[in-house]
């Protein structure tokens, strides 16, 4: 693995690096108070092409490889986390989705709108009850006629007030778990989907996270993504690329914290000099260092296993696995950087690493990817 950048690929990393610098993290600070993202951000990153990376261009995307798409997430990790969950999920889980597994019908409504900004995508598996043991989801499609009506409610979705569409799993069949599950495109402004955007949360404070309940939901057969009973193969593909967004976002907040931290550092006077003379603050400054860049080489081992065509999945886990937990750590020993002004929201620590907590929780928790490697490991399976 060659770990100098092409020259496309530092292009589209300065392109997103200079982005949030000058229309993310100046507003980071505001969006999180106010509980809600500008969203005029997600058309500007439709024109920016961060949107369509990875879809190919006949279906509006902007083409590119996966490790364009990592350094891009990474920089919309740095500059606010919430704005990474919108392309995390509108793109990575949703429209990537659409161009692996959808018909050349479904490509052609929904990805030139996704890649665009013109639409955005949320990605409808978590309910309730059923979080990380998601082969035993409870929502249901009954087929009526030449139509499928859906039932169920959905938990904890991204994007889901904003979105126009879900890609949303339900059980079709009497197999039990996984094997029972189909996928849909479900436009939201279907009759029966209605939404309730969940605030007073951790972290990620401005992205639109919802609950969503469907009644009656009435599809057309024609909404059903990829084979019947084949919605969990759907699931589990955009989730081992997903784990790899999420890493790089990581790796962003855990590089906001570097940068922070240093800063502080290099201007806050103690003891007649500045504290970044102190042996053990050097030790808090060293730490973050280390895990920004084990983090970021685990993530882009994952984007070039990928854009190679080899196996990656196991990877995947380990790089969202060490990035989230990393992220956490390196926000936190940034916070205890800057003491007690680490503890206000006029500085950015507190921000990061309560974003950085929800990481470990979603796409997988810590401890799910500890049992994916372990069965990677040893070829046994502890579900």
């Amino acid at each position: 693995m060659d770990l100098e950048l092409t020259e496309e690929q530092a292009a589209v990393r300065q392109l997103a690096k200079d982005f949030v610098d000058r229309e993310v993290a100046p507003h980071a600070t505001e969006w999180d108070r106010a509980e809600q993202v500008d969203r005029a951000i997600v058309k500007t990153m439709g024109d920016l092409g961060f949107l369509g990376l990875t879809i190919p261009e006949e279906y509006g995307g902007s083409g590119g490889d996966h490790f364009a798409y990592a350094l891009v997430t990474e920089e919309l990790g740095r500059g606010d986390s919430s704005v990474r969950g919108i392309v995390s999920v509108s793109l990575g889980l949703v429209a990537k989705s659409i161009a692996a597994w959808g018909n050349e019908d479904q490509k052609r409504e929904w990805l030139p709108r996704l890649t665009s900004g013109e639409a955005i995508g949320c990605f409808g598996l978590t309910e309730p009850g059923t979080g990380s043991d998601a082969g035993n989801l409870t929502t249901r499609a009954v087929r009526d006629g030449g139509d499928w009506v859906i039932n169920g409610s959905k938990m904890f979705i991204t994007n889901g007030t904003w979105a126009d569409v879900v890609l949303l799993f339900a059980r079709t069949g009497p197999e039990p778990g996984h094997k029972g599950v189909s996928a849909f495109l479900v436009p939201t402004g279907t009759p029966g989907l209605s939404r309730r955007e969940i605030h007073g949360k951790l972290g990620l404070r401005g992205q639109a996270t919802a609950e969503l309940a469907l009644e009656d939901v009435r599809v057309p057969a024609s909404a059903m993504i990829a084979p019947e009973g084949k919605g969990f193969s759907v699931a589990m593909s955009a989730l081992a690329k997903g784990r790899m967004s999420v890493a790089a976002g990581c790796v962003g907040i855990a590089q906001a914290a570097l940068d922070a931290a240093v800063g502080y550092a290099t201007e806050r006077d103690q003891f007649g000099k500045t504290i970044a003379h102190h042996q053990l603050v050097q030790e808090l400054l060293s730490d973050i260092s280390l895990d920004v860049d084990a983090a970021r080489l685990l993530t882009w081992r994952v984007a070039d296993l990928i854009d190679r065509g080899k196996p990656f999945v196991t990877e995947a886990s380990k790089a969202k696995l060490f990035a989230s937990e990393a992220a956490v750590r390196c926000a936190n020993n940034a916070l205890q950087v800057f003491g007690g002004y680490g503890y206000i929201d006029e500085y950015p620590v507190g921000k990061l690493l309560r974003d950085a907590r929800v990481m470990t929780l979603y796409e997988g928790t810590s401890q799910i990817q500890k049992l994916l490697i372990g069965r990677a490991l040893t070829g046994v399976s502890a579900f």
